[in-house]
């Protein structure tokens, strides 16, 4: 018999843990099904007939519809079946909330910082504010490497094309971002380095960043100085003899702030990956810690699993406006809302993105939802948040780190390479690509498909996760990944 999975009784579809060839007999509920074609790694198959137009049902939501009649055996993906989405969705708040039972918090070893927020990492960063001084910056962060000594972690700079020939929002939300990033806690000092000449000024980025300590944050604008990098190797000893400051120290989980990504998924991520990061948030979350939940695009299709769970009417009108402000801005610019998921997503066996929501969805566990922010504001209330932010990548892990998240798990089935400036933890949904990707991956919850319950795999992933807290290089750090991306939404000059 093949390795299935059917996560609840109200599915109409099983999940192909390994690739089932045409004739092999699956058990299902007790019913012997016999598979009329391939199904690959991942992908859906039919466990009973589907008349065209009838509901695909998985993790006991509709994730779709049929194109044509599907009797059982058949594997079920774009070529029969087709998205449910179309524009924004008026919702109804009926909550059903959930308190989970409290745990005494446990400890990791990291910085505390003098406003009361913790550390997993004291490095020192150089925030460009304009493109133009990106490689200054990087030959910064080559020829003052040997500042990187005691308690200071590393040296680090993230450039971007960014800071000048923006207009109105676009313009604004580049200096909020860098603005979040410069308040960041696992800074334990920053370098603000401009130019001079760029519309994002110095008088508006002081504006934007409000009460700041001058013994953290220095400014080095180069078309001041006759030499920025004599100048710049001055202000990064100022900020080495204050970051040298902090030492590791036992601090609460309850100060801890994680945020959780999905990206490069395959059909198994939301059933082994992002549940068991589901249960890691929600065991987080019962020790007074704090996770952050993004990708609103992948939200779509998957409110039903969400809505309810808002902690107050003040909450779910929050969400509200945050769902259906994304939907408008995909239809202000002429796109659908449901052009998703992406190549590697299909090929992996996601067809349409409520498929890809329901799955992307589950790492928010199951705790109430405390507060919904928006894009670069940080996070102010314990517990689990939704925050604006689409689902790219970079752009969406940029956004949690800027929103305070210490560190971030990333789950992924079909494996990717990059890092945020914040340790991002790489959990594979397969033990596949967490064998042949060992250099990329940090954690496998593939052994979930293979019998280990989602419980201790969350249990697992909190060990863990303490370890990287407590000063434990991710592999992304190792491999010296590191950077961002703003979200743009505007013109060029």
């Amino acid at each position: 018999m093949a390795d299935i999975i059917h996560i609840t009784g109200k599915d109409n579809v099983i999940v192909a843990v390994h690739p089932i060839p045409a004739g092999e007999e699956v058990q299902v509920e007790g019913k012997i099904i016999k598979a009329a074609e391939e199904i690959p790694q991942g992908h859906k198959m039919a466990i009973e007939p589907i008349a065209a137009g009838g509901q695909i049902i998985k993790y006991g939501y509709s994730i779709g519809h049929a194109l044509e009649d599907i009797s059982a055996g058949r594997w079920v993906h774009t070529h029969n079946m087709k998205t449910n989405l179309s524009g924004e969705v008026e919702y109804t708040y009926e909550p059903d909330i959930h308190e989970l039972e409290k745990i005494p918090p446990r400890t990791f070893d990291g910085y505390l910082r003098k406003d009361g927020r913790a550390a997993v990492r004291n490095e020192i960063w150089i925030i460009p504010t304009v493109g133009c001084v990106n490689d200054i910056a990087k030959k910064l962060v080559r020829d003052c490497q040997d500042l990187v000594t005691g308690s200071i972690d590393g040296l680090y700079t993230f450039p971007h094309p960014f800071g000048c020939s923006q207009t109105s929002h676009d313009h604004a939300q580049t200096r909020k971002l860098l603005a979040a990033l410069t308040r960041h806690p696992n800074a334990g000092a920053v370098l603000v380095l401009s130019l001079g000449c760029e519309n994002l000024t110095h008088e508006q980025f002081l504006e934007e960043l409000g009460e700041y300590d001058p013994d953290r944050v220095k400014f080095l604008t180069c078309q001041k100085v006759e030499d920025e990098f004599a100048e710049g190797r001055k202000l990064l000893e100022e900020c080495a003899a204050y970051a040298g400051q902090f030492k590791r120290e036992p601090i609460s989980v309850e100060k801890l702030v994680v945020g959780l990504k999905c990206g490069g998924s395959d059909g198994l991520s939301g059933l082994t990956a992002n549940p068991t990061v589901g249960r890691f948030s929600d065991l987080l979350v019962a020790q007074g810690g704090t996770t952050i939940l993004t990708e609103v695009p992948e939200m779509f299709g998957a409110e039903g699993m969400l809505m309810c769970r808002c902690r107050n009417q003040e909450v779910f009108d929050k969400a509200c406006r945050m769902l259906n402000g994304f939907k408008d801005y995909f239809i202000s610019h002429h796109e659908v809302v449901y052009d998703n998921p992406s190549p590697g997503n299909k090929q992996g066996g996601i067809t349409t993105l409520e498929d890809k929501s329901c799955g992307c969805v589950q790492k928010g566990g199951t705790a109430p939802i405390s507060d919904v922010i928006w894009y670069a504001d940080p996070v102010k209330t314990k517990g689990l948040n939704m925050l604006y932010g689409p689902g790219n990548d970079l752009v969406s892990t940029t956004a949690l780190t800027a929103s305070g998240a210490n560190l971030i798990l990333f789950t992924t089935g079909r494996g990717t390479p990059f890092g945020a400036p914040a340790p991002t933890i790489k959990i594979a949904s397969n033990t596949e690509i967490a064998t042949k990707k060992k250099n990329w991956i940090d954690f496998n919850a593939g052994t979930v498909a293979t019998g280990e319950s989602l419980d201790s795999a969350g249990a697992r992933l909190m060990d863990f996760v303490l370890e990287i807290a407590s000063g434990r290089q991710t592999n992304s750090e190792k491999n010296g990944c590191r950077e961002i991306s703003i979200f743009k939404d505007g013109v060029v000059l």
